[in-house]
């Protein structure tokens, strides 16, 4: 197990993408890991590893979330479940997809973060992380909702450092480039997710966020990784800035 203070983490959008290298990553460093998704058949595959409770909670339902969180004794949580339902000029959007973007990505981990943090307050110690995205710092075409969401996101967690000082507790959010998930299933179609995004580029894998992820959280309870912004190669700064991989 890794050399840390901490046994139990509860990981959010936990079915695929990466959520699932999280826990597959917690798992195999022996921690206790409560994976939260909705897609029970893939919840039901995670609970074959090691150390895992895979729960079917949707991170919108409050009272569910509360009352999950008030069973267990926390020290880890990858507030990772998100959405970008639909690609479009902001005009174009129906306001049902701004409110369930504006639920799923901002006010939901900012729910179950208020829920956990009392526990960790009074144990001195926890390590929250959140899954931001370089759309949360640079404005990125027909993404304006998402990117608002995220950017809250981001500007949470530094101020969330602030209030949390002197007790203990660390703050790391992730905010990667493009990576190879199903992120985009609801805004591309199927048959063109990967010809538009990822044939002939090298995205990030989920498995290296994992990595990442276990690298801020193994180190001295002194050190708080603030920010982890990770691209792939072949992507710069601004999102669109995409080259084909190299020969």
């Amino acid at each position: 197990m890794l050399d840390t203070p901490y046994k139990t983490a509860l990981v959010t959008g936990a079915t695929s993408g990466i959520g699932k290298a999280i826990v597959e990553a917690l798992s195999a460093a022996e921690y206790s890991v409560i994976a939260l998704g909705r897609n029970k058949e893939k919840l039901s595959a995670l609970s074959s590893l090691a150390g895992v409770k895979a729960i079917a909670a949707d991170v919108t339902d409050r009272a569910t979330i509360s009352a999950l969180i008030a069973e267990y004794d926390i020290d880890v949580v990858i507030n990772n479940a998100g959405v970008l339902s639909t690609r479009a000029s902001f005009q174009e959007i129906d306001p049902a997809e701004i409110e369930n973007m504006l639920d799923i990505n901002l006010k939901a981990p900012l729910q179950l973060t208020r829920d956990v943090l009392p526990q960790m307050v009074a144990r001195k110690k926890g390590h929250i992380f959140f899954v931001g995205s370089s759309a949360g710092r640079v404005a990125h075409p027909n993404a304006a909702v998402y990117g608002a969401s995220k950017a809250g996101i981001s500007l949470f967690c530094d101020a969330l450092r602030c209030d949390l000082l002197g007790t203990g507790i660390r703050v790391t959010e992730i905010a990667p480039g493009r990576v190879q998930t199903d992120l985009y299933r609801s805004a591309i179609s199927a048959e063109n997710i990967n010809s538009e995004l990822y044939d002939g580029y090298e995205a990030i894998q989920p498995e290296d966020i994992a990595k990442l992820l276990l690298t801020a959280l193994q180190l001295p309870k002194n050190v708080d990784v603030s920010r982890l912004e990770v691209f792939p190669t072949t992507q710069a700064t601004g999102g669109s800035r995409m080259v084909k991989t190299l020969s």
